[in-house]
């Protein structure tokens, strides 16, 4: 697969609003020219254009100047990137996770959208290193971060047990190991083992 034909939703209203610099514009053309691309790369229609334009807004990517109206500056983009994966670290990140999910193991192979993901948050204090990223679908990311289900949750504890073991962090590691030991006590989500 060339790296054009790796590009997510994500990347295509990227692609639009940095070509269309401190202009307010409508949802509806960046949904347009967005579906439009998808089409030309994939051969089919990408689902919930709206919610990644959403999304890039909560991520300080884009401004939402009103209802269904938002700004790219790259100015502000700028400060927030410093934080974030370089385009390098996403690729290397993608790669050692064999381009799947690392939930539920689907990829590009399945039409599934990958996103790369902060094992630890940043606002938990974690880094923009290899180590604290992990390959998510575009669904288990959105679990991640708004529904937290039992499933996702045990197999995200187990990653940032892993990290905490890798990095030395005692205090950390006794936390994500009282929470699995929780979940062992009352049996759920008992097919994802965890290993000590």
């Amino acid at each position: 697969m060339s790296k054009d034909n790796k590009k997510s939703i994500g990347d295509l209203i990227k692609e639009y609003f940095e070509k269309h610099p401190n202009q307010d514009i409508q949802h509806g053309p960046v949904v347009d020219w967005v579906e439009d691309k998808y089409v030309k790369l994939y051969g089919r229609k990408p689902r919930d254009t709206w919610r990644n334009i959403r999304k890039l807004h909560e991520e300080g990517f884009l401004i939402k100047v009103k209802k269904g109206i938002y700004r790219y500056d790259p100015k502000a983009v700028r400060q927030k990137q410093i934080d974030d994966f370089t385009p390098e670290q996403k690729e290397q990140i993608l790669k050692r996770d064999g381009y799947k999910c690392v939930i539920c193991g689907r990829g590009y192979k399945e039409g599934v959208e990958l996103h790369v993901d902060h094992i630890k948050p940043k606002y938990l204090g974690g880094k923009s290193t290899i180590e604290n990223g992990q390959t998510l679908c575009a669904q288990h990311n959105f679990i991640k971060k708004t529904l937290k289900q039992t499933e996702t949750g045990k197999k995200m504890f187990i990653r940032l047990y892993e990290l905490a073991k890798s990095e030395g962090n005692e205090e950390l590691k006794k936390f994500c190991s009282d929470v699995l030991e929780t979940y062992e006590k009352y049996n759920i989500n008992g097919h994802i083992v965890w290993e000590r």
